[in-house]
């Protein structure tokens, strides 16, 4: 039924699953733009998966939020932003999914959903195995192929685009399967090896050596009625027997697998590629290492989560009015308690904050009087402009400064 239809209800009636007389979109390099999500394995390794979810779960806290001339909007559009973003996902797993496909796929897409009044009624992540760009009637088009079969077209106005690792491509971010094969390769190797090495140091090797001529069949028959003893799950004592005839000399196999040092070099290597310190992702980061991380990793992400927001869902004429989605870093809380009393103590005499944004800061409850939204400043500051005014030093003592200054200067230049 429609209601059980995840297809229809993302897209609905806007979306066209087919566009007749529609041509590929021609680039500069390219005579068509299509592009793979398919990611290869990469999130399925458990250290590009950690690397993935470090950085998806910080992005996460960001708060969405509509403002015009940076005041936050009470209103619909701001409350769908950073309440729930559509039916089926809140604020959290909304930026979650956004930013976990652009770090695997580079490319990330969200489809901005209007009602039938020309209302944005919700904003829909893209998760497709294939994307194509179409030209129709001069607007260009993005084609996604689902897994199940299905296809859709719809406008790229319509649709939040975010790239990462934009070079070669016109429109579409670089992919990186190709630039993660090796690291993923060697960690493979390395997990295989201590498999491998484990697998070799649960089992028993060695030679049967046969005292008396003994025929071929006899041996491995033999040979198996051993392994049948010994190696059985059933027998619990581990002890099997030989006839004089035939004697058992174990091998010592030592399986070489790579040491902690050569481990931690694969690991660094994707470490390096997200931009990321293992620190991060094993949150036992500081406050000078989290804030590295969230000017080189986080605030990219919300900068350009901004401006592409921003430009998708208003009118030339409503940016005009300083209308502006703005990914705010206000529920991060990276600084430690200190930090964050000694900026306090040094911007709220400059008037920067109030008392119930200090005690937001410090994630204590508001005070519910005016006084506690109100900014207040220190009496040691004064206007520049003022500060002969504010000192009593008026034009009229300047000028006879001056004048006393120089008869000073003649008389000393007479008496040289």
């Amino acid at each position: 039924s429609e209601k059980r239809n995840l297809f229809q209800k993302f897209f609905g009636n806007n979306a066209k699953p087919v566009l007749h007389g529609a041509v590929n979109y021609e680039l500069l390099n390219k005579t068509f733009g299509i592009f793979n999500n398919y990611n290869g394995d990469i999130y399925d390794e458990s250290t590009v998966r950690s690397c993935i979810h470090a950085i998806a779960t910080n992005c996460a806290k960001l708060k969405p939020q509509h403002r015009k001339e940076r005041t936050v909007v009470d209103d619909s559009l701001n409350r769908l932003l950073w309440l729930r973003p559509n039916q089926y996902m809140n604020s959290y797993d909304f930026i979650y999914k956004i930013v976990t496909q652009l770090l695997c796929t580079n490319n990330a897409f969200v489809y901005i959903h209007y009602d039938a009044l020309g209302k944005i009624s919700g904003f829909y992540p893209i998760n497709s195995s294939n994307v194509r760009l179409l030209e129709y009637k001069g607007e260009m088009f993005v084609e996604f192929s689902f897994l199940t079969g299905k296809k859709v077209c719809l406008p790229y106005s319509d649709l939040i685009h975010l790239r990462r690792h934009f070079n070669e491509d016109d429109i579409f971010g670089s992919g990186q399967r190709e630039t993660l094969r090796t690291p993923l390769n060697v960690l493979s190797t390395i997990n295989q090896g201590i498999i491998n090495s484990i697998k070799l140091s649960a089992g028993l090797r060695g030679l049967l050596k046969f005292k008396t001529v003994t025929p071929t069949n006899r041996q491995k028959q033999i040979k198996d009625e051993f392994v049948e003893s010994y190696l059985n799950i059933n027998n619990a004592d581990g002890i099997a027997t030989l006839d004089p005839s035939t004697e058992f000399q174990e091998l010592n196999v030592k399986p070489q697998t790579a040491d902690d040092k050569q481990t931690e070099i694969a690991r660094e290597n994707v470490y390096r590629f997200f931009n990321i310190s293992e620190n991060i992702v094993r949150s036992t980061y500081n406050e000078e290492e989290y804030n590295a991380f969230y000017s080189s990793v986080i605030e990219p992400i919300a900068i350009q989560l901004s401006l592409e927001f921003t430009y998708k869902i208003f009118t030339e004429k409503e940016i005009g009015h300083k209308n502006e989605i703005v990914f705010s870093a206000e529920r991060m809380t990276f600084a430690s308690n200190a930090t964050k009393a000694e900026v306090i103590a040094k911007l709220m005499p400059l008037g920067i904050y109030s008392i119930n944004q200090a005690c937001e800061i410090m994630e204590m409850p508001k005070i519910n009087e005016k006084f506690a939204d109100k900014h207040i400043i220190s009496l040691n500051y004064v206007n520049a402009e003022k500060a002969d005014k504010y000192q009593k030093v008026d034009d009229k003592n300047n000028e006879e400064i001056k004048e006393n200054g120089n008869e000073i200067k003649s008389e000393n230049e007479t008496n040289n």
